[in-house]
């Protein structure tokens, strides 16, 4: 996972925020086998984490940013593909339609773009509300997500859920 945006415009935060907790939550998962999952903070310049991001080499890779979505506030949403060259993101350095199609070429990774509908961008603000409770769901979807891998994919013998 790929988190993007900035800690200093308010809302732009968000992909930011779910990296950070994300990883928290997998530090305390490393502990037990079979994990391989890892939460990338790219700030506002994620294409400087492209060799860690290569070298992880993800079979998957979740791009969470902010963005402007035409929804209510804190609504998260699955972007297609299609759609995110057509989305308005938070600005960075290397557009994510980009970023997105050098990691797949490098890594040959499937990729999602996971928008937040912002509230505000508003320099040196914190970040809304709503946004606040979008990342703290968000996170505990991604968690809830890699426990059932991790069950479904158990030795044999073992009991497992089904994905």
């Amino acid at each position: 996972m790929l988190g993007v945006g900035s800690d200093l415009r308010g809302d732009d935060v968000a992909g930011v925020l779910v990296a950070r907790r994300l990883a928290a939550v997998l530090a305390d998962e490393r502990r037990r086998p079979g994990q391989q999952a890892a939460a990338f903070d790219g700030g506002a310049a994620p294409e400087n984490l492209t060799g860690q991001i290569v070298r992880f080499a993800p079979e998957l890779l979740v791009l969470v940013d902010a963005a402007f979505l035409g929804k209510e506030p804190g609504t998260v949403e699955l972007v297609p593909e299609e759609r995110v060259a057509g989305a308005t993101f938070s600005t960075h350095t290397l557009p994510p339609p980009v970023l997105l199609e050098y990691l797949r070429g490098r890594t040959g990774c499937r990729t999602a773009v996971i928008g937040i509908q912002i509230a505000q961008k508003e320099p040196m603000s914190r970040p809304s509300p709503e946004v606040v409770v979008a990342v703290r769901r968000l996170v505990a979807a991604f968690r809830t997500a890699l426990l059932r891998r991790r069950a479904g994919t158990r030795p044999s013998g073992s009991r497992s859920r089904s994905r």
